[in-house]
């Protein structure tokens, strides 16, 4: 197809997926306001951003199937439609309670964006035009992200917490300018409903168990219970409906899209992580939640010159070399935003941010290119659903982290075990990097 568009497609996508993206990043500025709000503490409150990233990591996949079957300009509309919906009801929210239902519906509104984005770069797009366009898609959508935390913090300044709820609404003004590149008929592709419950309850159990320190005994068995039941269920139904289930095994098979989304899953794991940590940190420091957000604007600014770097290395090294340098960045970003928690340095924690936001402008650009060029393209819109899946789930685990055991071992020491993810994400990477080196 034609690509003289791919820079304005792409653009839009990314600015889509950074007001998405908004969901977690302005409302994490707000998190000591809503615990103050609903007398509870930041770690409760982080439950806010740990079951909206859930959600927005296991429904990924089903709209990835879901576009199989139907294209992507329906399911799309859906999202977006439920993000706006999620938004409206959490900034009215009477209680606690109703405050987390409507952020798990507006996570799975907003799980449309991710991987129908990438998956309309990749459908319109080859070679190095698609690089770049994904790399421009991260980008944006990375900078829009980091600029989250700084119109959170104006608009909750202006006109409180409930507010900062509703700023993703700004999505629906998108997606008409969007519109003519959304095209593209399903391939007929069947969606496995029971396989995607089972999908979303085993993912539950792992972020119940990382955040229950904060949470207590019995949230803790709940996650124990669910991973428990749920992995062998789960075993059990890709083994019933191989081709055709939520897992197909031409994808959950095939070792580079594997290797790929468990390397990957460790950046947005750094970027959540330190979502949560900074805003607790300087807040508690007795900073402005705008105060916070005008110290990560610097992040923005860097997250839109990622892709030049990132377009030009995909093509030049290949997605699996590029995944491992966006890994031992995150890890980095980790670690230094650890130092500058526990020294509470506002520059430090600044660095951290700007480290994690090119580890994320190169990570999620890497793992569309690996996934999107490794599988037939009747399964790519599921192969990058789940992909994203195993991707956002590091998010919801790396909030999960930060907000359960940073109350008992504290954030510093919190955001140094998250730095041990991208480690083990190399080794699951090694076997492709291996065969990279062979070639090269």
């Amino acid at each position: 197809m034609a690509s003289d568009d791919s820079r304005r497609i792409s653009v839009l996508l990314g600015l889509l997926f950074g007001l998405a993206g908004m969901g977690s990043a302005s409302a994490a500025i707000a998190l000591p306001m809503i615990g103050d709000h609903f007398d509870i503490g930041v770690g409760q409150a982080t439950w806010t951003i740990s079951l909206y990233a859930l959600m927005l990591a296991v429904t990924t996949a089903v709209y990835g199937r879901v576009s199989d079957l139907v294209g992507v300009k329906l399911p799309l509309l859906v999202g977006i439609g439920l993000m706006t919906a999620g938004a409206l009801v959490a900034a009215a929210a009477p209680s606690y309670g109703v405050l987390l239902v409507a952020r798990l519906f507006q996570g799975a509104g907003a799980a449309a964006v991710p991987t129908l984005g990438v998956a309309i770069v990749s459908a319109r797009y080859d070679g190095a035009v698609r690089g770049l366009a994904l790399g421009r898609l991260a980008g944006t959508a990375a900078a829009v992200s980091c600029l989250g935390p700084l119109l959170g913090g104006i608009v909750e300044h202006a006109f409180g917490w409930r507010a900062v709820m509703a700023l993703p609404v700004l999505g629906v003004l998108v997606v008409p300018l969007l519109w003519k590149a959304l095209v593209g008929d399903g391939t007929g592709a069947s969606l496995d409903i029971l396989g995607a419950v089972l999908v979303a309850l085993t993912a539950s159990g792992l972020v119940l168990l990382v955040q229950s320190p904060s949470t207590g005994l019995v949230v803790a068995l709940a996650g124990v219970l669910l991973l428990v039941l749920g992995a062998p269920l789960v075993a059990l139904r890709v083994r019933q409906r191989p081709h055709d289930g939520f897992l197909p095994i031409a994808v959950i098979g095939n070792p580079t899209v594997v290797r790929s989304a468990l390397a990957a899953a460790a950046v947005p794991a750094a970027w959540f992580g330190q979502l949560i940590a900074v805003p607790a940190v300087l807040v508690h420091d007795g900073w402005e939640a705008w105060q916070v957000g005008l110290l990560l604007v610097p992040s923005a600014v860097v997250a839109l010159f990622v892709p030049r770097v990132a377009g030009p290395l995909l093509d030049r090294v290949g997605p699996s070399v590029s995944l491992a340098v966006s890994g031992v960045t995150a890890s980095v970003a980790l670690l230094v935003a650890g130092l500058g928690a526990g020294i509470d340095s506002a520059p430090v924690l600044g660095v951290g941010v700007l480290l994690v936001t090119v580890a994320f402008g190169l990570g999620q650009p890497s793992l569309g290119a690996a996934v999107g060029s490794a599988v037939h393209v009747d399964v790519r819109g599921v192969a990058l659903g789940i992909a994203t899946l195993v991707f956002m789930t590091g998010g919801s685990v790396g909030s999960a982290v930060v907000g359960g055991a940073g109350d008992v071992i504290g954030v510093s020491w919190a955001l140094a075990l998250l730095a041990v993810l991208p480690v083990l994400g190399l080794v699951a990477l090694a076997p492709e990097l291996r065969r990279v080196a062979e070639v090269a």
